[in-house]
């Protein structure tokens, strides 16, 4: 089981990593950082470059923390936090089919990342290495809980952001 979970690990995080360098430095085909500026200018949240720096930052620190298993239910929670902000933002009005654009594959990911901190990130991490291994069902709905808060108190303030911005451009 201590493999599993470390190949579990590797894979989601390596893949948040790869997705937090797509939106910062444009790598491995993504848009950089200015293309995530203009996408979530599209998508309303604002301040733009703020929020495109921050998804960056936390798909490329979580996908490495979880990866290496140090601080999981943080790492974790970060990474639901902005699954469920591309669910809200962009997916939910697709349904649940990724074929459709819709957001399987992001609740996919909050799954796996909700199992990964209820079941502990293994023996093969940072987190037993250290002694600060934190796991259970208590932990995963905190990291559920946290991460769903972030996204709520994030999409509520970009958007208030955003109407004030399109009033001020309106001369209102």
């Amino acid at each position: 089981m201590g493999i599993a979970r470390l190949v579990g690990r590797l894979t989601i995080g390596g893949f948040f990593v790869g997705h937090g360098l797509q939106k910062l430095r444009g790598w491995f085909g993504g848009p950089g950082l200015e293309g995530t500026e203009q996408m979530m200018a599209s998508l309303r949240l604002h301040p733009t470059r703020q929020n495109a720096l921050a998804a960056g930052v936390t798909e490329t620190a979580g996908g490495a923390l979880v990866a290496a298993g140090l601080f999981t239910p943080l790492a974790a929670a970060g990474l639901i936090g902005a699954m469920t902000t591309a669910v809200r933002t962009v997916h939910l009005p697709n349904g649940p089919w990724n074929a459709n654009g819709g957001y399987e594959y992001n609740l996919t990911l909050i799954t796996a990342l909700a199992a990964l901190v209820e079941s502990g990130p293994g023996k093969l991490s940072l987190d037993h290495a250290l002694g600060i291994e934190r796991r259970g069902t208590g932990w995963a709905l905190g990291a559920v809980a946290l991460g769903v808060a972030a996204s709520t108190a994030t999409t509520q303030l970009s958007r208030r952001l955003a109407t004030q911005h399109e009033l001020e451009g309106a001369g209102i």
